[in-house]
């Protein structure tokens, strides 16, 4: 099982969060390794999460969510 966290967002700021704005995966998913997942907002820029491993997408964040930078948002079944 891989783990897919909240981007880090920034170096200064370790309490950091960003808004889970957009899945682009659904639950259940077979995805591949470098596929989008998410899209996250944090202080105006858009970042996108990728899957960083291939396997089965279990979501554990919901769009709208407010997330620190590191927190699970995902897990991929490998």
């Amino acid at each position: 099982m891989t783990d897919v966290p909240f981007p880090q967002v920034s170096e200064k700021d370790p309490d950091a969060e960003g808004v889970l704005s957009t899945w682009f995966a659904v639950d259940g998913q077979q995805v591949k390794e470098g596929d989008l997942l998410a899209e996250v907002a944090v202080d105006k820029v858009d970042l996108e999460v990728t899957a960083p491993a291939s396997g089965v997408v279990r979501l554990v964040a919901k769009e709208g969510d407010v997330l620190a930078q590191g927190a699970l948002i995902a897990r991929i079944d490998t």
